[in-house]
């Protein structure tokens, strides 16, 4: 999953877990100017900032409008103005033009009084992100009698009541304010508001489950005692997860080609320029119930360390960990696959030769993202589980982003990869007056070719950064060793099929290096 929408060139990274897949992807004060906007969709969005600011004036302020000024207002002397300044000439037009100048810049006061001031007016707290309470558990209670290490228990029990608080606001927030407005104003159409929403809608119930179970786990001295026995019982209801973050590779894309569209991005614009959003746009409310899931181990890790080793919990929360565990295990495995038959269903091969199996076998992606040949030309580049594919990125007539297969795609276990100092890019002059003009050194490079193949020619691509280039490098790493223990274990499968001692001989001579071989055959 991509968290990004910017104009920037991203990468998309991906660290595996067995088979699981983990996905790595500000207004104060003026109000900017804003294009006009339909008259429901402003009365929308400022419809409780009205509310707040009727019948609300300070004491300061209703004084100033019951009693106006009446102090008489000090005329401006002549010596402030520029008839003081310009010496008395004879000349008239000279002094007709000083007059006129005095009079234009006196402020007329001697014409007549300043008016009363008006009263001020009340900032819209729009123009203001809404901030989160910071309170502690500490501060709910008057008086305690617990040691540091309980204290401390207490305070991680209370952040995860107060995040699912949190989230069930947040969860309500993006229903009313973004997902029913836009269908009611036919900002979007009901199966697209559905595909970017997806089971959203769900989560809402089953976390205010779980915040009920929580407050009621509280005494009378606004402390909690056994936590992990109601942990245990609830987490198998975060498998609900998995629907949901399927459903968030589509979303995203679906997403960021509605942005295109005046009436959405004005729309959404609004959203984001309120005091709700806290500077938040849409697709980070809809990524809030994955970041939310990622943190429940840390806060199971959290309270365990403020456990006694003598507490009830101490038998139920190694468990719970473990489960919560595997099911963040089981989704990132499901939303890598999901994510993976997304973009193989993007591709769009120029070539019946192009499509290799190891393409349509992958089940994941370790990594993608942009990066540039030699030439200059900008590459989306994937990383699938069994092959490296190269595209340039078109457009659809609906909109929606295709990616063209460039050249020949090529097989991990048959990737030969080589780093490229910076400075020393094999390219020529072509690559380097690609990049610098022919000025520079050339950075952030590295080669990729094939292992016996001779229609994937060598290529040199470019990295944005240093660390981007780290991360391709450590990725198609670690794809081509393990492509190629694939390759070993069906080898060995194939071979126990026919056990013959001299088919067995021969693959081990195949997959070892020419220096075994060379050994072997000196025995």
């Amino acid at each position: 999953m991509e968290v990004e929408g910017t104009d920037e060139s991203r990468t998309s990274w991906s660290d595996m877990s067995g088979d699981g897949l983990t996905v790595f992807y500000d207004h104060a004060g003026k109000k900017r100017k804003q294009d006009p906007a339909p008259e429901a969709v402003i009365r929308i969005i400022e419809q409780d900032e009205e509310e707040e600011e009727e019948g609300e004036m300070s004491p300061d302020h209703m004084k100033d409008s019951e009693e106006p000024s009446n102090k008489r207002v000090k005329p401006v002397g002549k010596s402030n103005s520029l008839t003081g300044v310009i010496p008395q000439m004879k000349t008239p037009a000279l002094k007709r033009f000083s007059q006129s100048i005095s009079r234009s810049i006196s402020f007329r006061t001697e014409a007549r009084p300043l008016p009363p001031a008006l009263p001020r007016s009340r900032q819209k707290p729009s123009s203001f992100p809404r901030r989160r309470s910071s309170q502690c558990w500490s501060d709910t209670v008057e008086s305690h009698d617990l040691t540091a290490k309980e204290i401390k228990r207490q305070e991680v029990i209370y952040e995860l009541t107060q995040g699912e608080r949190q989230l069930i606001e947040d969860l309500s927030l993006v229903k009313k304010v973004y997902y029913e407005p836009m269908l009611k104003l036919d900002i979007m159409s009901e199966s697209e508001l559905g595909q970017i929403f997806g089971t959203l809608e769900s989560l809402i119930p089953l976390h205010t489950d779980l915040l009920s179970r929580l407050e009621r786990l509280r005494g009378s001295e606004k402390t909690v005692g056994e936590v992990g026995p109601t942990l245990l019982n609830w987490f198998p209801c975060l498998e609900a997860y998995v629907t949901y973050c399927c459903n968030q590779v589509g979303a995203k894309a679906l997403l960021d080609q509605k942005k295109n569209e005046k009436r959405v991005e004005h729309f959404l614009r609004l959203c984001q320029e309120s005091s709700f959003s806290r500077k938040l746009d849409l697709w980070n409310f809809l990524d809030l119930p994955r970041s939310r899931l990622v943190k429940y181990p840390l806060l199971l890790k959290e309270i365990q360390k403020c456990t006694p080793p003598d507490h009830p919990d101490e038998d139920y929360l190694p468990d719970a960990l473990e489960l919560i565990q595997n099911i963040i295990a089981e989704v990132n495995k499901k939303t890598g696959e999901a994510e993976c038959q997304f973009y193989r269903r993007g591709l769009h091969y120029l070539e019946d030769s192009q499509r290799l199996p190891e393409i349509q076998q992958s089940r994941f992606i370790y990594c993608h993202g942009e990066l540039k040949n030699n030439k200059g030309q900008r590459l989306h580049v994937f990383l699938f589980e069994l092959a490296l594919v190269l595209t340039k990125p078109g457009e659809e007539k609906d909109g929606g982003h295709v990616f063209n297969v460039y050249r020949q795609p090529l097989p991990n276990a048959l990737i030969n990869l080589e780093e490229i100092p910076d400075g020393e890019a094999g390219g020529g002059g072509t690559f380097r007056g690609a990049f610098t003009g022919g000025n520079d050194k050339v950075k952030n490079c590295f080669r990729v070719s094939s292992r016996g193949r001779s229609k994937f020619n060598p290529y040199i691509l470019q990295a944005n950064d240093s660390f981007s280039r780290q991360q391709w490098i450590t990725c198609l790493r670690q794809a081509i060793v393990q492509s190629r223990d694939r390759t070993a274990q069906t080898s060995q499968s194939r071979i126990s099929l026919h056990p013959d001692s001299g088919l067995c001989h021969i693959a081990e001579l195949s997959l070892s290096s020419d220096t075994d071989m060379a050994d072997h055959t000196s025995r």
